[in-house]
């Protein structure tokens, strides 16, 4: 028990020397991390329907 202890105040110490971003910092990049999940979301959506749609003209598909 005196080890739990013991590694809880040092967690605690070290969160204390932590420097958190701002608002308006964790608010741009969330944007930014939004937006390029999008883009990246829709760059995948493009390559399969090109792929399938290949895929269907190779194999004779409906």
């Amino acid at each position: 028990m005196n080890k739990i202890t013991s590694f809880l105040k040092e967690v605690y110490e070290e969160l204390t020397k932590v420097t958190w971003l701002g608002r308006k910092d964790v608010i741009r990049s969330t944007i930014a991390v939004s937006f390029v999940v999008i883009l990246v979301a829709i760059y995948v959506s493009l390559v399969d329907l090109g792929l399938n749609a290949m895929l269907k003209a190779i194999l004779g598909g409906r």
